[in-house]
């Protein structure tokens, strides 16, 4: 099978599984997922849906999120918009096709895992549907789709510099810089579009207003007693920019006549938020992108250890309660200010622990080959930095190993923040890739090399810390008397309780 029909052929196994086309009201994807807006999403029959040999998982969020992997996500979603708009139009009243009744599974198999991820990403998903983090995914959704040039101008940059290092191509040298810098020189433009365009806002706008910080001659404008630089507030500046262009063409659409909109609301727009980005927003954004460049270099020359322990033990418990999120911004500040992120080769630890403790319960349960094979077909895509499936699949439901997992992290953290402590900065120059998929990308103050070395002996740590962590500290003899069986086995004579949280901390 070519690799488009492989493609369409999975986009036509994952429709009817949510529900058809009538059930699907948005479709749209990130580095690794396809995201669905659905209807009811009762008709989703998750069960056979994570049975499909390409999906690794699913994540019930803001919307309904298919972990497909980086790649193929990119070439699945076009394919799925195509079957959905061609599904409509042949039987756009057909109602969508109930969902399959889900039938009981074996206590201690790798169904009955997953049906405890279920029940604790909904726990989760009621507990953060708070004003807060609803917040912080509309500031997601401004970056995440400025993913994956970040990801494509790091590499090029990465090449670049590797070039340049070893003397070769001096020729094409200059364009590789070019091509690597010209999106990062521009990403305020496309930051004001998407915050824009999030918040309800005319997209071109946003970036209008946006592109007052990157013109050249703001370095003639003087703001707070001194001259502005081109660029200064970067993200951050922009961001504020487009929300207030946002507030501003609302303000205007409410009372500007209809016959005079067309000239008068962009015109004010990009005015009043245009000067107040001059006189106010650039000079004040830029101090706090400077704050947090200096923050980042503070914690890490300071306490790099320690800020490194608690940053790679506590990733996966911020993404689970949705508070990751907020690092985004964080992390393209970073980039545009030094070049490359300092913190997130240290949160990719968070993965090596995951991998680590996968292997362990691979080795524990030997008699369980419902939750092996979910584990070796989860593994491979979690050491290129795609977790979830071992998360949801396997250790958060076990509850006792998430926390080993999560120590596994704390400890390849600690010693990528040791050497960030003793100078040698370990760096990416974009976001979005964690595990192996991070070697392109990698950047640092003493070269190549050694960056690379540092990060992947982290890797190591990490995959060796979550081991041995919950090899002898992830199960109880409990647990391992109610797991370590085969899946045709007879049931323990306690059944085994519905899943919730309470009964992962009892497993803690």
């Amino acid at each position: 099978m070519s690799e488009e029909n492989k493609h369409r052929a999975t986009a036509a196994a994952i429709l009817p599984l949510v529900g058809g086309a009538a059930n699907v009201t948005s479709v749209a994807h990130c580095m690794t997922r396809l995201r669905l807006g659905l209807r009811d999403r009762s008709l989703v029959q998750e069960e056979a849906l994570t049975a499909l040999p390409a999906v690794m998982g699913v994540v019930d969020d803001d919307t309904y999120q298919i972990v497909l992997g980086p790649g193929a996500v990119a070439r699945v979603t076009p394919e799925f918009e195509a079957l959905v708009a061609a599904e409509r139009a042949a039987a756009p009243e057909r109602p969508a096709a109930p969902a399959a009744p889900a039938g009981g599974s074996d206590p201690v198999s790798a169904e009955e895992l997953a049906a405890q991820g279920d029940a604790l990403r909904a726990e989760r998903k009621a507990r953060n549907a708070t004003p807060f983090k609803l917040f912080l995914r509309r500031i997601a959704n401004i970056f995440v789709p400025l993913i994956p040039a970040l990801i494509g101008c790091g590499i090029i940059a990465g090449l670049n510099g590797l070039l340049v290092n070893l003397g070769r191509l001096p020729g094409l040298t200059p364009a590789l810089a070019a091509i690597a810098s010209g999106f990062m020189a521009l990403i305020a433009v496309f930051v004001g579009y998407n915050t824009a365009k999030e918040f309800g806002g005319t997209p071109i706008l946003g970036g209008a207003v946006a592109s007052i910080i990157v013109y050249a001659k703001v370095a003639d404008v003087e703001a707070f007693g001194q001259h502005l630089s081109p660029g200064q507030g970067g993200v951050l500046g922009a961001l504020a920019a487009a929300c207030l262009g946002v507030y501003v063409e609302k303000r205007c659409r409410r009372w500007v006549p209809e016959s005079v909109d067309v000239l008068v609301t962009p015109t004010v727009t990009v005015l009043v938020s245009g000067l107040a980005t001059l006189f106010g927003l650039m000079f004040l954004a830029g101090e706090v992108s400077s704050w947090i460049g200096d923050a980042a270099d503070w914690l890490l020359a300071h306490g790099g250890a320690g800020a490194g322990l608690l940053l790679g033990g506590l990733f996966l418990p911020l993404v689970m309660l949705g508070l990751h999120q907020a690092l985004i911004p964080i992390h393209t500040t970073l980039i545009e200010g030094a070049g490359f992120t300092v913190l997130l080769p240290i949160l990719a630890m968070a993965g090596a622990g995951q991998v680590g403790a996968a292997l362990a319960i691979y080795l524990r349960l030997s008699r369980n080959t419902s939750i092996r094979t979910t584990i070796k077909s989860a593994l491979w895509p979690g050491f290129l930095g795609v977790g979830e499936p071992l998360i949801y699949g396997v250790s958060l439901p076990l509850g006792r190993p998430f926390v080993t997992a999560c120590a596994g992290g704390a400890f390849g953290g600690a010693f990528v923040g040791l050497f960030n402590q003793l100078g040698t900065d370990v760096g990416s120059t974009a976001i979005g890739p964690s595990g192996w998929a991070l070697f392109p990308l990698l950047d640092g103050s003493h070269g190549l090399a050694r960056t690379i070395a540092v990060y992947a002996a982290g890797l190591l740590v990490g995959y060796v810390a979550g081991f041995v962590a919950t090899y002898w500290f992830g199960f109880t003899k409990t647990m391992l008397a109610e797991l370590n069986v085969a899946p045709d086995a007879p049931a323990p004579a306690s059944p085994a309780p519905v899943a919730t949280e309470e009964r992962v901390r009892e497993r803690v």
